[in-house]
């Protein structure tokens, strides 16, 4: 069973609920923008407690692409889905053909990728049942595959811009804490181990922590003890809402540059920051890499035009806190404004 929750204004297409007896498929595909073209935004497979707790995450984390892309200036929306992972034994290939059939119901409204949780082989089985997705294997020459390559390598940009502007200092000087090593953060931690920096790492998975510490040189800790980790940068990688009124008191480093969604529990959390003299750099602002690279393989282009993108984000990070410095503002507000006028342009266009 699939319907549609209109939730006013601000999402223009509302929550597609899937709830599907048979396979235990159940989750939400959240359209925050379609004014500039289909909503693009990958797919979360994780545990929740509560429905109202994943409903709530794929609302921000749609509206999160909304400005994502807006700032990018990528000719597509904002989507999100999130599917919940049973607690149980239970068909994934099932669920995933179930969620396919309600992307492609929708029409072209919603464009899928992979996100936490998912992985290439789940969007190969979408590809089967719908068209309306990326992230597949990479024809030569074209964009495509994985695109935490291009996420990871966002970020990396995205810290050097930020560490030359407020820390005076290299990479290869740097001592960077990385909370989460998913495809994303591990991906980091290889880039910047190359870059020669000091690593210091943590993840749910102690063992996967333990293992990769072994292979790059670097320190585990304990996934809670991550936070007041003696640091330069504090590379958050994991699952959002990590910067709260509990974590920011106890945060040593002096800036902060990860690959996670939503890092910031609340909109107030930046000024919070900025308060103890910590440097934000706004997520969606340096983790676009992943996306830019989805949106290039949908329309066809070549990997040199990804690269290019990306090469843009540290520049893009400049640009706002520039921007910031100038405003005595917060780094996450600045964007926040340059997004929110980017897709409300956009919807004045789109109704023109």
């Amino acid at each position: 069973m699939v319907h549609a929750v209109p939730l006013g204004s601000d999402f223009q297409e509302g929550l597609h609920v899937i709830d599907d007896a048979q396979t235990g498929a159940y989750g939400i595909i959240a359209i925050h923008s379609t004014a500039p073209g289909p909503a693009i935004g990958g797919c979360r497979f994780w545990n929740y407690d509560r429905p109202a707790e994943l409903a709530a995450d794929a609302m921000r984390l749609a509206a999160g692409m909304s400005y994502k892309n807006a700032i990018a200036d990528l000719p597509f929306g904002g989507g999100k889905a999130v599917l919940l992972r049973p607690s149980t034994d239970f068909d994934r290939e099932a669920i995933f053909r179930v969620f396919a059939d309600t992307i492609d119901a929708l029409d072209g409204q919603y464009i899928t990728a992979e996100d936490v949780g998912t992985t290439v082989a789940d969007m190969r089985l979408v590809r089967q049942r719908t068209r309306y997705v990326a992230g597949l294997d990479a024809q030569p020459g074209r964009a495509g595959g994985d695109p935490s390559i291009w996420t990871a390598l966002g970020v990396f940009e995205a810290m050097k811009t930020a560490s030359d502007m407020y820390l005076g200092a290299s990479m290869g000087s740097l001592t960077i804490a990385v909370q989460g090593i998913g495809s994303v953060g591990l991906r980091l931690c290889r880039l910047l181990k190359n870059a020669g920096a000091r690593l210091v790492i943590a993840d749910i998975d102690v063992a996967r922590a333990t293992r990769l510490a072994l292979d790059l040189g670097a320190t585990a800790v304990a996934a809670e003890d991550i936070f007041s980790v003696p640091a330069d940068v504090f590379a958050p990688c994991a699952l959002g809402g990590v910067l709260n009124k509990q974590t920011i008191p106890r945060l040593a480093a002096k800036l902060v540059c990860g690959g996670a969604n939503n890092q910031l529990a609340d909109e107030c959390d930046g000024t919070g920051l900025l308060e103890r003299g910590i440097f934000y750099a706004p997520d969606y602002v340096v983790n676009a890499g992943g996306i830019i690279s989805v949106a290039a393989e949908y329309l066809g282009e070549a990997t040199e035009q990804v690269r290019e993108r990306v090469s843009a984000i540290g520049p893009r990070l400049r640009h706002v806190f520039e921007q910031a410095e100038r405003e005595h503002s917060a780094p996450n507000l600045v964007a926040d404004t340059l997004a929110r006028q980017r897709v409300g342009a956009r919807r004045l266009k789109a109704a023109a």
